[in-house]
């Protein structure tokens, strides 16, 4: 079992920079992925030559805007497992924007800049940290501002294609203190999948700020799946058991910084 990270809108592989060392120590095998941000579809290509350059099977983990990735490129026959953090579900025919919309504005909406040929970023001034990151230490703001990417539109308004999460086991760790991706959003989108569900009191920027946790739930699946005694789809669970069985199980704890 191999693990491939997919970080989200605006982001680079440097979103794992955390939580790599933690998946180095415990042994566990993985591949950053790059992608490009011009439009979901490129994403999703370009997720799965990786997923073939692996050559074996692959356990997909999505942040953010990474999860809608990873619900598509989950369809490759080498993905045994999906895991989410902090991360987008689309169903069938629903893009990103489609999932925000159905909920009040996120605090970071403030904050969000487009610019004149559609594309998005996310603006850092004013009170963005206090606000929307306050649990990121310093040095990993200063690489987040150096090192983010500009969004096209066409990533979050691409409507997705038959969800992997549909047939495949599936992990959720939701960002309880989300003010980007709000956490209601997150536990409908965790239960629709029937993923296993954890909670952490942090941020948006969990890989940042909790990768022992991060890392806790990926080894999870990997284990889980290498034992070939997964949770979720094959283990015939329901949305709603696979929400509640781990409901006991679900929540860490993590300071504000």
């Amino acid at each position: 079992m191999h693990i491939v990270l997919v970080h989200g809108a605006g982001g680079t592989p440097s979103t794992w920079s955390a939580v790599t060392p933690v998946l180095e120590a415990r042994g566990l095998p993985h591949t950053l992925v790059s992608n490009p941000l011009k439009s979901l579809r490129t994403d999703v290509a370009n997720t799965l030559a990786v997923i073939d350059s692996v050559q074996g099977p692959v356990l997909l983990v999505g942040h953010s805007y990474g999860g809608a990735v990873i619900t598509n490129a989950g369809r490759h026959d080498a993905v045994q497992g999906l895991v989410y953090i902090a991360a987008f579900a689309p169903d069938h025919n629903e893009s990103v924007t489609d999932v925000v919309r159905r909920y009040e504005p996120a605090e970071v909406s403030k904050y969000m800049e487009r610019g004149e040929n559609g594309e998005w970023s996310t603006g850092r001034g004013g009170d963005f940290w206090a606000e929307i990151g306050w649990d990121v230490p310093a040095e990993h703001r200063e690489s987040l501002i150096s090192e983010t990417r500009r969004s096209e539109n066409a990533i979050f308004d691409e409507e997705s294609h038959d969800p992997a999460w549909q047939v495949l086991p599936s992990w959720y760790l939701v960002a309880s203190r989300d003010r980007t991706l709000r956490p209601d959003a997150q536990r409908d989108m965790a239960a629709r999948a029937g993923a296993v569900t954890t909670s952490i009191d942090t941020s948006h920027f969990t890989p940042r700020v909790a990768p022992e946790t991060v890392v806790d739930v990926i080894e999870r699946a990997f284990r889980a799946l290498a034992s070939g005694n997964p949770a979720g789809k094959s283990a015939g669970h329901s949305a709603a058991e696979a929400l509640v069985e781990h409901q006991a199980d679900a929540v860490a704890t993590h300071p504000a910084g």
